[in-house]
């Protein structure tokens, strides 16, 4: 019932957006509902700024915030301050609240896949010339992170910020002690990998099955691969058996293959590094440059290598009709600057510093992030080796949909796998209770899509 919940929550939500901007005369925004650059001319500030917590270096982003707030304060003599968003989950009701009261952060960093969402509540400020030679110009970033900006070339509201492809790790040296050579190229041969690394306390993958995050985009990536979009013009396809069997192949690592360590159902993503960082797992799987700090400073250093995920899925030997060789969706970070904000001028000069080639190099050093900037990360790629693999992922990276309702698909993906971690703990998920948790799932995701479509 909680996906009906939110998807008839986000229903009011979007039919006041509109009525609660146009009310507060843009929200009490910087001189009515213009969306120029250079609105809130004269405004001293402070600027509020949305951003999700880093579960994985909090004390590296709380230093984070600090440079940024002292090199705009000696740029623009104006303030910022900092808040974070925990889950999906928060930054859709973040974005939600926002619309609705016209007022909240000035600056939004949103994940690729809620751009779309920000978008459709038409509260964010839509990136004209002005907007774009306001933060360095659309040259300045690679042109791969303009992919969900917006719905098209001209009509965006998400600048680039970072870029983040999902691949795996796996540790040499286990696999060579194994007599295994090279990552494994289909999910099949990952399992037959995993069983082989299983023994002496190390067990063959580490998942985070409790993430934020995560889950959902491995029932994206095997359903892709399946040839189910999810999302299939006017229609959900959420109660599918590619679905189904996408979650019990995920859980099944844990529950039929025994390839990962129980523990794994209560871990988050930095809980799944800190143990193939530890050498007790020999793969990490969905991970993105964020794991190289952690994996530089670890006992593995010398020892883990990166790889594109396997984009032949479970029980087949090449993609099935239809299939697509999906392993990593378009990942990263956009920064979009609402439509209410009294504070525009300060704002682009917010984003501007931050997409700089030089803060963007910074960001890099210390989170592990890839730059969108297009001269940061030339710079960077070019001086290690490691991120090749990467950077391949990246390139065939298959987008989301771009609809206004993905966030009810992506939520209520994500639920399935919360509502099923008693049982996966317990030792088995049934394929009925997948099957019926879907089927709810389904019924609010559609109801978005067709809300979305109006």
């Amino acid at each position: 019932m909680a996906a009906t919940r939110r998807a008839t929550t986000w229903a009011a939500i979007a039919a006041a957006a509109a009525l609660a901007l146009a009310g507060c005369g843009g929200g009490g925004g910087s001189g009515g509902s213009g969306s120029g650059a250079g609105n809130g001319g004269g405004s001293t500030g402070p600027i509020n700024v949305l951003v999700g917590a880093s579960a994985q270096y909090p004390e590296q982003q709380k230093e984070w915030f600090t440079h940024i707030k002292d090199v705009f304060k000696q740029r623009t003599g104006a303030d910022v301050n900092f808040e974070t968003f925990a889950s999906a989950a928060d930054e859709q009701t973040r974005i939600q609240t926002a619309v609705v009261s016209g007022e909240g952060p000035d600056v939004y960093s949103l994940g690729t896949t809620f751009t779309p969402v920000a978008y459709s509540t038409g509260a964010f400020t839509k990136l004209g010339p002005a907007e774009w030679t306001a933060v360095g110009g659309k040259d300045r970033f690679t042109p791969a992170t303009l992919a969900m900006s917006g719905p098209n070339d001209t009509d965006q509201v998400g600048v680039p910020f970072l870029s983040r492809p999902f691949v795996m790790a796996y540790n040499k040296a286990l696999f060579q002690q194994a007599g295994l050579s090279g990552p494994p190229t289909t999910w099949d041969q990952l399992v037959e990998y995993g069983k082989k690394l299983t023994k002496d306390g190390v067990h063959g993958v580490a998942v985070g099955y409790a993430d934020n995050y995560d889950p959902w985009k491995f029932v994206w990536m095997y359903a892709n691969q399946y040839g189910n979009p999810l999302i299939d013009g006017k229609q959900v396809r959420l109660d599918d058996p590619t679905v189904v069997r996408a979650y019990q192949e995920y859980f099944g690592l844990l529950t039929e293959d025994k390839i990962v360590n129980p523990e794994a159902v209560g871990w988050s993503n930095p809980q799944a590094l800190a143990s193939f960082a530890a050498g007790k797992s020999a793969m990490m799987l969905m991970t993105t440059p964020t794991s190289i700090p952690t994996l530089d400073a670890s006992p593995i250093a010398d020892q883990y290598v990166y790889a594109p995920m396997p984009a032949v899925p479970p029980g087949e030997a090449a993609l099935p009709a239809g299939g697509r060789p999906a392993t990593t969706i378009v990942s990263g970070d956009n920064i979009a600057v609402a439509d209410y904000s009294r504070n525009k001028d300060l704002a682009f000069k917010f984003v501007e510093l931050v997409t700089s080639e030089a803060e963007q190099a910074h960001y890099t050093s210390v989170f592990g992030d890839l730059p969108a900037n297009a001269a940061a990360a030339t710079t960077i790629i070019n001086s290690n080796a490691k991120l090749a693999p990467i950077i391949e992922a990246g390139k065939g990276a298959v987008a989301t949909p771009f609809t206004g309702a993905w966030s009810e698909v992506q939520l209520a993906l994500t639920n399935v796998a919360v509502q099923s971690r008693p049982e996966l703990a317990a030792g088995a998920v049934p394929q009925g209770a997948i099957a019926g948790r879907l089927a709810e799932a389904q019924q609010a995701a559609q109801q978005a899509l067709d809300r979305a479509g109006q």
